[in-house]
């Protein structure tokens, strides 16, 4: 009897690039990974529940990936719908469907980078000093230089040299700009002025593995060493082995990956404090995949480099995240 072969339904949508993966194009090349392995493969770009619920219906699959934490009309930015008829894997859930990634709650965790350090602060898991600054809110009592950022973003959206401020009349004003151009609350955290580490989780229980990396750069920081929104998605960063902290960033992973019941990809980014401490500064429950340039390809490439190249690597890679997620759920 011939095997028949496992289908899979990518979701995007305008959003998706900013939310998930990256754009169309990353997205067409992520089909043609998966197709190319063995698997059926096809996209639905959607902009409303609606659409979600037509492609659904419409096309017949084995298992769901989507690029989309939730349905929005702000395609640049990620933001933070409170409505749960928003988010996708709140539908995926309620329909009994199997997806890949974290579920609905861990991804509301994940997206909001407030909760995600409370709950990891709470577990005993290294963060930076931290609170969030709601609009009208008064100012936190801070040790300065700190640094301030969205909430709920990715990609180093709405960061810059300006985002670390060195006394309260910056801080002020960094928070003001981050309420009115990004409309939602601003975290501020204690500067942490350390190299920059990047641990990649892939699979589930046999199957996981933790592939630690350190972040390099092809190219000049500005005022601060910090990875500024120009310097993300234009493959000026480079991933190295991390010959040093290697054990201790896993450790640090795989403690925040367990506590938030993390699944199948997720990647884990963390910077060394004043004294040389790695603190955890966000958990990506969609990284990036765009070939060669985003982070999860370049690490598992320093791991399982083949002499095929990269693009074999990269086939390799997106094809075990499904085949984990396929057999989390018992689909053989």
């Amino acid at each position: 009897m011939e095997m028949q072969l496992k289908k899979v339904l990518i979701i995007t949508g305008p959003a998706g690039d900013a939310q998930g993966w990256g754009d169309l194009g990353v997205t067409e090349t992520l089909r043609d990974a998966l197709c190319a392995n063995g698997k059926s493969a096809r996209i639905a770009f959607v902009e409303s529940m609606e659409d979600v619920t037509r492609a659904i219906r419409n096309h017949t699959f084995d298992i769901i990936w989507s690029a989309l934490y939730h349905i929005s009309d702000r395609a640049e930015i990620v933001g933070l719908s409170m409505a749960d008829d928003a988010w996708l894997a709140d539908r995926f859930d309620g329909l009994g469907l199997p997806y890949i990634g974290p579920d609905a709650r861990t991804m509301k965790q994940l997206i909001n980078k407030t909760e995600t350090h409370g709950i990891l602060q709470a577990a005993g898991i290294a963060v930076p000093d931290h609170h969030q600054v709601d609009a009208g809110a008064d100012l936190p009592r801070m040790r300065f230089p700190a640094f301030v950022k969205p909430s709920c973003e990715s990609r180093s959206v709405g960061i810059s040299d300006d985002s670390v401020v060195e006394n309260r009349t910056q801080l002020a004003a960094r928070v003001a700009f981050i309420h009115r151009e990004y409309e939602q609350p601003a975290l501020v955290e204690e500067y942490l002025p350390g190299q920059e580490y990047t641990v990649l989780m892939l699979g589930n229980g046999g199957r996981q593995e933790f592939l630690p990396g350190i972040v390099t750069l092809d190219g000049e920081y500005g005022r601060y060493p910090i990875l500024r929104a120009d310097l993300r998605g234009v493959g000026v960063t480079r991933i190295k082995r991390a010959e040093t902290l290697a054990d201790e960033s896993v450790a640090l992973c795989r403690q925040a990956t367990e506590t938030l019941n993390c699944l199948d990809h997720v990647r884990v980014d963390m910077r060394l404090d004043r004294a040389g401490r790695l603190r955890i500064i966000e958990v990506n429950g969609i990284p990036g995949l765009k070939p060669v340039k985003s982070w999860s390809p370049q690490i598992y490439t320093l791991y399982h480099g083949s002499p095929q190249g990269p693009d074999h690597d990269y086939r390799q890679m997106v094809n075990l995240i499904v085949d984990s997620a396929l057999e989390r759920y018992g689909i053989g």
